[in-house]
Protein backbone atom coordinates (compact mmCIF):
# COMPACT_ATOMS: atom_id res chain seq x y z
CA UNK A 1 0.00 0.00 0.00
CA UNK A 2 2.93 2.41 0.87
CA UNK A 3 4.51 1.58 -2.41
CA UNK A 4 1.33 2.56 -4.08
CA UNK A 5 1.40 5.98 -2.45
CA UNK A 6 4.95 6.82 -3.29
CA UNK A 7 4.01 5.39 -6.56
CA UNK A 8 1.26 7.64 -7.12
CA UNK A 9 3.24 10.44 -5.31
CA UNK A 10 5.90 10.30 -8.14
CA UNK A 11 3.42 10.42 -11.06
CA UNK A 12 2.08 13.59 -9.54
CA UNK A 13 5.77 15.10 -9.34
CA UNK A 14 6.34 14.33 -13.07
CA UNK A 15 3.12 15.77 -13.97
CA UNK A 16 3.71 18.94 -12.37
CA UNK A 17 6.87 19.11 -13.82
CA UNK A 18 5.80 19.10 -17.47
CA UNK A 19 3.09 21.71 -16.82
CA UNK A 20 3.71 24.82 -18.81
CA UNK A 21 4.99 27.70 -16.50
CA UNK A 22 3.02 29.96 -18.79
CA UNK A 23 1.22 33.05 -17.60
CA UNK A 24 -2.56 33.31 -18.53
CA UNK A 25 -4.04 36.51 -18.91
CA UNK A 26 -8.01 36.35 -18.64
CA UNK A 27 -9.74 38.03 -21.38
CA UNK A 28 -10.66 42.54 -20.54
CA UNK A 29 -14.21 42.12 -20.30
CA UNK A 30 -16.62 45.35 -20.05
CA UNK A 31 -18.93 43.99 -17.24
CA UNK A 32 -22.82 45.64 -17.67
CA UNK A 33 -21.37 48.56 -19.29
CA UNK A 34 -20.70 49.48 -22.98
CA UNK A 35 -17.76 51.66 -23.75
CA UNK A 36 -18.42 51.78 -27.18
CA UNK A 37 -18.52 55.77 -27.63
CA UNK A 38 -17.38 57.55 -24.48
CA UNK A 39 -18.19 61.12 -23.83
CA UNK A 40 -16.35 63.05 -21.18
CA UNK A 41 -18.10 66.61 -19.69
CA UNK A 42 -16.39 68.52 -17.00
CA UNK A 43 -14.22 71.63 -16.18
CA UNK A 44 -10.61 71.99 -16.45
CA UNK A 45 -8.98 68.91 -14.65
CA UNK A 46 -11.35 67.07 -17.47
CA UNK A 47 -10.30 69.40 -20.44
CA UNK A 48 -6.07 68.73 -19.36
CA UNK A 49 -5.55 72.17 -18.26
CA UNK A 50 -2.15 72.15 -16.64
CA UNK A 51 0.42 74.78 -15.57
CA UNK A 52 -2.23 77.44 -15.60
CA UNK A 53 -2.88 76.75 -19.35
CA UNK A 54 -4.66 74.84 -22.31
CA UNK A 55 -1.58 73.23 -23.87
CA UNK A 56 -1.72 70.27 -26.69
CA UNK A 57 0.41 67.84 -24.34
CA UNK A 58 -2.06 68.57 -21.56
CA UNK A 59 -5.18 67.52 -23.45
CA UNK A 60 -3.29 64.36 -24.65
CA UNK A 61 -2.33 63.49 -20.90
CA UNK A 62 -6.01 64.43 -20.09
CA UNK A 63 -7.71 61.53 -17.46
CA UNK A 64 -10.81 60.90 -20.31
CA UNK A 65 -7.87 60.37 -22.63
CA UNK A 66 -6.13 57.92 -20.55
CA UNK A 67 -10.11 56.11 -19.50
CA UNK A 68 -10.44 55.70 -23.96
CA UNK A 69 -7.37 54.39 -24.04
CA UNK A 70 -8.07 51.57 -21.33
CA UNK A 71 -11.32 50.68 -22.61
CA UNK A 72 -10.15 50.60 -25.78
CA UNK A 73 -8.44 47.61 -25.03
CA UNK A 74 -11.51 45.87 -23.74
CA UNK A 75 -11.53 42.49 -25.23
CA UNK A 76 -15.32 41.65 -26.00
CA UNK A 77 -17.55 44.08 -28.47
CA UNK A 78 -18.41 46.51 -26.18
CA UNK A 79 -14.85 48.15 -25.59
CA UNK A 80 -14.49 51.55 -27.14
CA UNK A 81 -14.29 52.61 -30.87
CA UNK A 82 -11.70 55.69 -31.64
CA UNK A 83 -10.67 58.24 -32.58
CA UNK A 84 -11.37 59.70 -29.28
CA UNK A 85 -12.16 63.31 -30.56
CA UNK A 86 -10.52 66.33 -28.63
CA UNK A 87 -10.47 70.06 -29.44
CA UNK A 88 -7.00 70.32 -29.32
CA UNK A 89 -4.77 73.60 -29.18
CA UNK A 90 -2.64 74.23 -32.06
CA UNK A 91 0.57 74.21 -29.85
CA UNK A 92 2.45 73.49 -26.54
CA UNK A 93 3.22 77.06 -25.33
CA UNK A 94 0.24 77.64 -23.68
CA UNK A 95 -3.41 79.20 -24.88
CA UNK A 96 -4.23 82.17 -24.16
CA UNK A 97 -2.08 82.59 -21.11
CA UNK A 98 1.51 81.76 -21.58
CA UNK A 99 2.22 78.10 -19.46
CA UNK A 100 4.26 77.98 -16.23
CA UNK A 101 7.42 76.28 -16.13
CA UNK A 102 9.99 76.11 -13.43
CA UNK A 103 13.14 78.59 -13.48
CA UNK A 104 15.07 80.44 -10.78
CA UNK A 105 13.88 83.50 -9.83
CA UNK A 106 15.80 85.95 -7.58
CA UNK A 107 13.55 87.60 -4.71
CA UNK A 108 13.92 91.18 -3.68
CA UNK A 109 16.35 90.47 -0.55
CA UNK A 110 18.75 88.85 -3.17
CA UNK A 111 18.04 85.10 -2.04
CA UNK A 112 17.23 82.55 -5.62
CA UNK A 113 15.44 79.75 -5.90
CA UNK A 114 13.07 77.92 -8.51
CA UNK A 115 9.84 79.00 -9.18
CA UNK A 116 6.91 78.94 -11.75
CA UNK A 117 6.96 81.33 -13.76
CA UNK A 118 5.16 81.93 -17.22
CA UNK A 119 7.10 81.01 -20.13
CA UNK A 120 8.85 83.65 -22.63
CA UNK A 121 8.08 81.37 -25.69
CA UNK A 122 5.24 83.11 -27.94
CA UNK A 123 2.10 82.26 -27.52
CA UNK A 124 0.00 79.47 -29.14
CA UNK A 125 -1.92 82.09 -32.22
CA UNK A 126 -5.84 81.28 -31.55
CA UNK A 127 -5.92 78.29 -29.91
CA UNK A 128 -8.32 76.97 -32.70
CA UNK A 129 -8.74 73.47 -32.51
CA UNK A 130 -8.22 70.99 -35.42
CA UNK A 131 -9.84 67.68 -36.16
CA UNK A 132 -7.66 64.27 -35.20
CA UNK A 133 -9.97 62.55 -37.62
CA UNK A 134 -11.37 64.39 -41.19
CA UNK A 135 -13.91 61.81 -40.88
CA UNK A 136 -15.61 62.92 -37.24
CA UNK A 137 -18.47 64.43 -38.92
CA UNK A 138 -17.92 67.59 -36.27
CA UNK A 139 -18.00 65.02 -33.45
CA UNK A 140 -16.38 66.03 -29.80
CA UNK A 141 -15.64 63.36 -27.21
CA UNK A 142 -13.85 65.71 -24.48
CA UNK A 143 -16.38 68.77 -23.95
CA UNK A 144 -14.98 69.82 -21.49
CA UNK A 145 -14.53 74.17 -20.66
CA UNK A 146 -12.24 75.26 -18.80
CA UNK A 147 -13.55 77.14 -15.74
CA UNK A 148 -16.90 76.28 -16.23
CA UNK A 149 -19.23 76.11 -13.69
CA UNK A 150 -22.97 73.63 -13.08
CA UNK A 151 -24.32 77.34 -12.86
CA UNK A 152 -23.26 78.36 -15.99
CA UNK A 153 -24.98 75.85 -18.40
CA UNK A 154 -28.34 78.24 -18.56
CA UNK A 155 -26.23 81.10 -19.54
CA UNK A 156 -26.74 82.45 -23.17
CA UNK A 157 -23.64 83.46 -25.22
CA UNK A 158 -21.88 82.02 -22.59
CA UNK A 159 -19.03 80.59 -24.60
CA UNK A 160 -19.07 83.71 -27.02
CA UNK A 161 -19.03 86.62 -24.14
CA UNK A 162 -17.52 84.71 -21.13
CA UNK A 163 -15.68 81.90 -21.97
CA UNK A 164 -13.81 81.90 -24.77
CA UNK A 165 -12.49 78.32 -24.21
CA UNK A 166 -15.89 77.32 -25.50
CA UNK A 167 -16.12 79.63 -28.43
CA UNK A 168 -13.29 77.69 -29.72
CA UNK A 169 -15.67 74.67 -30.91
CA UNK A 170 -18.91 74.98 -29.97
CA UNK A 171 -21.37 74.81 -32.23
CA UNK A 172 -23.46 78.19 -31.70
CA UNK A 173 -21.03 80.09 -29.14
CA UNK A 174 -24.28 82.00 -28.35
CA UNK A 175 -26.34 79.48 -27.53
CA UNK A 176 -26.37 78.11 -23.54
CA UNK A 177 -23.69 75.22 -22.79
CA UNK A 178 -26.93 73.12 -22.03
CA UNK A 179 -28.04 73.49 -25.75
CA UNK A 180 -24.53 72.67 -26.61
CA UNK A 181 -24.03 69.59 -24.38
CA UNK A 182 -27.42 68.13 -25.77
CA UNK A 183 -26.54 68.45 -29.22
CA UNK A 184 -23.35 66.53 -28.62
CA UNK A 185 -24.55 64.06 -26.95
CA UNK A 186 -27.25 63.25 -29.65
CA UNK A 187 -24.69 63.60 -32.26
CA UNK A 188 -22.07 60.91 -30.66
CA UNK A 189 -25.02 58.84 -29.03
CA UNK A 190 -22.29 57.65 -26.33
CA UNK A 191 -22.52 54.60 -24.47
CA UNK A 192 -20.59 56.03 -21.83
CA UNK A 193 -20.22 59.12 -20.31
CA UNK A 194 -18.22 60.69 -17.09
CA UNK A 195 -19.08 63.84 -15.41
CA UNK A 196 -16.73 65.69 -13.36
CA UNK A 197 -18.55 69.17 -12.48
CA UNK A 198 -18.91 71.64 -9.41
CA UNK A 199 -15.42 72.30 -8.53
CA UNK A 200 -15.66 75.85 -10.14
CA UNK A 201 -19.00 76.49 -8.68
CA UNK A 202 -16.63 76.61 -5.35
CA UNK A 203 -13.49 77.67 -6.42
CA UNK A 204 -13.88 80.77 -7.23
CA UNK A 205 -15.17 81.70 -3.45
CA UNK A 206 -11.65 79.94 -2.23
CA UNK A 207 -9.50 81.37 -4.89
CA UNK A 208 -10.93 85.13 -3.97
CA UNK A 209 -9.87 84.45 -0.20
CA UNK A 210 -13.36 83.78 0.47
CA UNK A 211 -14.63 87.36 -0.66
CA UNK A 212 -17.82 86.62 -2.42
CA UNK A 213 -20.64 85.23 -1.20
CA UNK A 214 -20.24 81.81 0.35
CA UNK A 215 -23.61 81.90 2.27
CA UNK A 216 -25.65 79.62 -0.56
CA UNK A 217 -27.82 82.65 -1.15
CA UNK A 218 -26.13 84.72 -3.71
CA UNK A 219 -28.15 85.81 -6.87
CA UNK A 220 -27.69 86.67 -10.01
CA UNK A 221 -25.33 89.55 -11.40
CA UNK A 222 -27.39 89.30 -14.59
CA UNK A 223 -29.81 86.78 -16.12
CA UNK A 224 -28.95 83.32 -14.64
CA UNK A 225 -25.18 84.44 -14.40
CA UNK A 226 -23.67 84.34 -11.02
CA UNK A 227 -20.46 86.12 -9.68
CA UNK A 228 -17.71 83.91 -10.34
CA UNK A 229 -16.51 85.13 -6.61
CA UNK A 230 -19.72 83.41 -5.20
CA UNK A 231 -20.45 80.03 -4.15
CA UNK A 232 -23.14 78.51 -6.02
CA UNK A 233 -26.53 78.05 -4.27
CA UNK A 234 -27.25 74.40 -3.79
CA UNK A 235 -30.94 75.13 -5.11
CA UNK A 236 -29.25 76.20 -8.42
CA UNK A 237 -26.69 73.39 -8.44
CA UNK A 238 -29.15 70.50 -8.22
CA UNK A 239 -31.24 71.79 -10.37
CA UNK A 240 -28.87 72.28 -13.28
CA UNK A 241 -26.74 69.16 -12.71
CA UNK A 242 -30.00 67.27 -12.88
CA UNK A 243 -30.61 68.39 -16.17
CA UNK A 244 -27.06 67.92 -17.11
CA UNK A 245 -27.40 64.47 -16.07
CA UNK A 246 -30.54 63.83 -17.69
CA UNK A 247 -28.62 65.05 -21.12
CA UNK A 248 -25.92 62.80 -20.81
CA UNK A 249 -28.05 59.70 -19.61
CA UNK A 250 -30.80 60.46 -22.75
CA UNK A 251 -28.94 58.13 -24.63
CA UNK A 252 -26.90 56.12 -22.17
CA UNK A 253 -27.38 53.39 -19.38
CA UNK A 254 -23.63 53.63 -18.53
CA UNK A 255 -21.52 56.56 -16.86
CA UNK A 256 -20.02 57.65 -13.57
CA UNK A 257 -20.30 60.97 -11.78
CA UNK A 258 -17.39 62.27 -10.19
CA UNK A 259 -17.51 64.35 -6.54
CA UNK A 260 -16.10 67.17 -5.75
CA UNK A 261 -13.14 67.12 -3.26
CA UNK A 262 -11.96 69.58 -0.52
CA UNK A 263 -10.26 72.13 -2.73
CA UNK A 264 -8.81 73.03 0.40
CA UNK A 265 -6.15 70.52 0.34
CA UNK A 266 -4.51 71.67 -2.85
CA UNK A 267 -1.28 73.01 -2.89
CA UNK A 268 -2.30 76.48 -4.07
CA UNK A 269 -3.90 76.54 -0.98
CA UNK A 270 -1.24 74.21 1.21
CA UNK A 271 2.09 75.29 -0.54
CA UNK A 272 2.91 78.46 2.35
CA UNK A 273 1.92 77.46 5.66
CA UNK A 274 -0.32 80.02 7.90
CA UNK A 275 2.50 79.59 10.38
CA UNK A 276 5.51 80.47 7.84
CA UNK A 277 7.11 83.67 9.11
CA UNK A 278 10.10 82.21 10.63
CA UNK A 279 12.08 84.70 12.88
CA UNK A 280 15.70 84.03 13.23
CA UNK A 281 16.11 85.82 16.60
CA UNK A 282 14.45 86.38 19.79
CA UNK A 283 14.90 90.25 19.15
CA UNK A 284 12.86 89.99 16.68
CA UNK A 285 9.84 88.17 18.23
CA UNK A 286 10.03 91.20 20.90
CA UNK A 287 9.74 93.76 18.48
CA UNK A 288 6.71 92.43 17.44
CA UNK A 289 4.92 91.36 20.59
CA UNK A 290 5.56 95.27 21.61
CA UNK A 291 4.01 96.67 18.09
CA UNK A 292 1.14 94.23 19.01
CA UNK A 293 0.90 94.95 22.68
CA UNK A 294 -2.13 97.34 22.48
CA UNK A 295 -3.88 94.68 20.66
CA UNK A 296 -6.80 92.69 21.56
CA UNK A 297 -6.41 89.95 19.63
CA UNK A 298 -4.11 86.60 21.06
CA UNK A 299 -0.43 86.97 19.95
CA UNK A 300 2.32 84.51 20.31
CA UNK A 301 6.13 85.56 18.86
CA UNK A 302 8.87 83.44 19.18
CA UNK A 303 11.99 82.69 17.73
CA UNK A 304 11.74 80.10 14.97
CA UNK A 305 8.37 80.02 13.28
CA UNK A 306 5.17 81.78 14.14
CA UNK A 307 1.49 81.97 12.41
CA UNK A 308 0.87 85.45 10.27
CA UNK A 309 -0.36 88.34 11.16
CA UNK A 310 -3.56 88.67 8.74
CA UNK A 311 -6.75 90.31 7.94
CA UNK A 312 -9.75 88.43 8.38
CA UNK A 313 -13.13 87.93 6.94
CA UNK A 314 -14.62 90.85 9.66
CA UNK A 315 -11.81 92.77 8.58
CA UNK A 316 -10.07 92.39 11.64
CA UNK A 317 -6.30 92.37 12.43
CA UNK A 318 -5.12 89.50 14.59
CA UNK A 319 -2.86 86.33 13.90
CA UNK A 320 -3.65 83.54 11.79
CA UNK A 321 -4.67 80.35 13.87
CA UNK A 322 -4.23 76.49 12.92
CA UNK A 323 -6.03 75.08 9.91
CA UNK A 324 -6.30 78.81 8.15
CA UNK A 325 -4.86 78.63 4.86
CA UNK A 326 -2.27 81.26 2.63
CA UNK A 327 -3.44 81.13 -0.82
CA UNK A 328 -0.25 80.95 -3.27
CA UNK A 329 -1.40 83.80 -5.00
CA UNK A 330 0.22 85.86 -2.47
CA UNK A 331 3.23 88.08 -3.45
CA UNK A 332 6.66 86.06 -1.87
CA UNK A 333 8.33 90.15 -2.58
CA UNK A 334 5.66 91.37 -0.17
CA UNK A 335 6.26 88.80 2.69
CA UNK A 336 9.95 89.12 2.36
CA UNK A 337 10.65 92.82 2.02
CA UNK A 338 7.23 94.48 2.80
CA UNK A 339 6.75 92.94 6.51
CA UNK A 340 2.69 91.18 4.64
CA UNK A 341 2.15 88.99 7.68
CA UNK A 342 4.62 90.97 10.61
CA UNK A 343 4.59 94.12 10.57
CA UNK A 344 1.95 94.73 7.84
CA UNK A 345 -1.41 92.33 7.90
CA UNK A 346 -1.73 90.24 5.14
CA UNK A 347 -4.76 91.20 3.19
CA UNK A 348 -7.44 88.85 2.90
CA UNK A 349 -7.75 88.16 -0.12
CA UNK A 350 -4.71 86.05 -0.06
CA UNK A 351 -6.30 84.39 3.14
CA UNK A 352 -9.30 81.57 3.83
CA UNK A 353 -10.24 81.61 7.47
CA UNK A 354 -11.88 78.60 9.25
CA UNK A 355 -15.14 80.77 8.84
CA UNK A 356 -14.39 80.68 4.92
CA UNK A 357 -13.40 77.21 4.89
CA UNK A 358 -16.77 75.96 6.50
CA UNK A 359 -18.56 77.10 4.42
CA UNK A 360 -16.21 75.63 1.25
CA UNK A 361 -16.70 72.62 2.97
CA UNK A 362 -20.53 72.79 3.64
CA UNK A 363 -20.96 73.13 0.24
CA UNK A 364 -18.88 70.64 -0.86
CA UNK A 365 -20.58 67.91 1.32
CA UNK A 366 -23.80 69.33 0.19
CA UNK A 367 -23.22 68.90 -3.82
CA UNK A 368 -21.31 65.40 -2.91
CA UNK A 369 -24.34 64.26 -1.41
CA UNK A 370 -26.81 65.40 -4.36
CA UNK A 371 -24.19 63.62 -6.75
CA UNK A 372 -24.79 60.55 -4.93
CA UNK A 373 -28.33 60.78 -4.86
CA UNK A 374 -28.16 61.09 -8.85
CA UNK A 375 -25.91 58.14 -8.59
CA UNK A 376 -28.58 56.12 -6.53
CA UNK A 377 -31.37 56.78 -8.97
CA UNK A 378 -30.06 56.68 -12.53
CA UNK A 379 -27.98 53.86 -11.53
CA UNK A 380 -24.39 54.75 -12.25
CA UNK A 381 -21.38 54.93 -10.83
CA UNK A 382 -19.69 57.21 -7.84
CA UNK A 383 -16.68 57.75 -8.21
CA UNK A 384 -15.29 59.46 -4.35
CA UNK A 385 -12.93 62.32 -5.44
CA UNK A 386 -13.37 63.30 -2.15
CA UNK A 387 -11.46 60.02 -1.26
CA UNK A 388 -8.63 60.17 -3.61
CA UNK A 389 -8.09 63.71 -2.51
CA UNK A 390 -7.91 62.69 1.06
CA UNK A 391 -5.53 59.61 -0.26
CA UNK A 392 -3.05 61.34 -1.95
CA UNK A 393 -2.64 63.82 0.66
CA UNK A 394 -1.47 61.58 2.95
CA UNK A 395 0.48 59.61 0.19
CA UNK A 396 -0.39 57.43 -2.76
CA UNK A 397 2.46 54.54 -4.07
CA UNK A 398 1.95 53.15 -7.35
CA UNK A 399 4.51 51.13 -8.31
CA UNK A 400 7.37 52.41 -6.05
CA UNK A 401 6.89 55.95 -7.01
CA UNK A 402 5.57 57.93 -3.94
CA UNK A 403 2.72 60.39 -5.40
CA UNK A 404 1.69 63.24 -2.47
CA UNK A 405 -0.13 66.49 -3.06
CA UNK A 406 2.95 68.63 -2.08
CA UNK A 407 3.47 71.29 -4.79
CA UNK A 408 6.07 70.79 -7.02
CA UNK A 409 7.72 67.64 -4.76
CA UNK A 410 4.48 65.21 -4.47
CA UNK A 411 4.45 64.80 -8.27
CA UNK A 412 1.19 64.59 -8.91
CA UNK A 413 0.29 68.79 -9.50
CA UNK A 414 1.03 70.68 -12.08
CA UNK A 415 2.79 74.00 -11.88
CA UNK A 416 -0.29 76.10 -10.91
CA UNK A 417 -0.96 74.34 -7.81
CA UNK A 418 -4.73 73.34 -8.79
CA UNK A 419 -4.22 71.14 -11.56
CA UNK A 420 -3.14 67.68 -12.01
CA UNK A 421 -0.03 67.08 -14.18
CA UNK A 422 0.53 64.12 -16.65
CA UNK A 423 0.99 61.11 -13.80
CA UNK A 424 -1.57 63.14 -11.57
CA UNK A 425 -3.90 62.59 -14.57
CA UNK A 426 -3.05 58.76 -14.93
CA UNK A 427 -3.52 58.42 -11.30
CA UNK A 428 -7.37 59.91 -11.68
CA UNK A 429 -8.01 57.86 -13.95
CA UNK A 430 -7.25 55.09 -12.24
CA UNK A 431 -9.34 55.71 -9.52
CA UNK A 432 -12.31 56.02 -12.20
CA UNK A 433 -11.42 53.04 -13.35
CA UNK A 434 -11.34 51.12 -10.20
CA UNK A 435 -14.75 52.32 -9.31
CA UNK A 436 -16.34 51.22 -12.69
CA UNK A 437 -14.67 47.47 -12.37
CA UNK A 438 -16.29 47.72 -8.89
CA UNK A 439 -19.80 48.94 -10.17
CA UNK A 440 -20.17 47.38 -13.81
CA UNK A 441 -18.15 44.29 -12.84
CA UNK A 442 -15.70 44.70 -15.55
CA UNK A 443 -12.06 44.32 -15.43
CA UNK A 444 -10.64 47.16 -17.15
CA UNK A 445 -6.40 47.22 -16.38
CA UNK A 446 -5.16 50.66 -14.90
CA UNK A 447 -2.84 52.56 -16.99
CA UNK A 448 0.43 52.84 -15.92
CA UNK A 449 1.38 56.41 -14.17
CA UNK A 450 4.89 56.43 -13.83
CA UNK A 451 5.36 56.26 -17.85
CA UNK A 452 3.84 59.43 -18.50
CA UNK A 453 6.10 63.01 -17.25
CA UNK A 454 5.88 64.50 -14.13
CA UNK A 455 6.89 68.38 -13.42
CA UNK A 456 9.83 69.28 -16.06
CA UNK A 457 12.69 70.72 -14.33
CA UNK A 458 15.63 73.09 -15.91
Amino acid sequence: MMKKIYTIGALAIAFASCTPNAKITPPISSGNATFTNYMAIGCSYTAGFADNSLTVSGQLNSYPQRLFEQFEIISDNKRAVGPFIQPLVTGDNGYPNPKLVLSTKTYCDGTMKLAPSPTTVPLDSNGSWQYISPVNNGQVNNISIPYIRVADYRVSGYAANINHYGNRFYYDPAARPMDELYSRVFNLHPTFFTIWLGMYDIFGYAAAGGQGDGTGLATPVSLNYYNPQDITPTAVFTDIYDSIVNAAASVSGSGALLNIPDISALPYFTAIPANGLYLTRKGQADTLQALYANSKFDKVFQEGYNYFIIRDHNDQVRQAVPGELILMSIPIDSIKCAGWGSTTPIPREYVLTTGELQNIRNTVNSFNAYIKQQCTLRQLAYVDMNAFMESLSSGISYNGIDYTAEFVSGGAFSLDGVHFNARGNALVANHIINTINDYYKSSIPRTDANRYPGIKYP
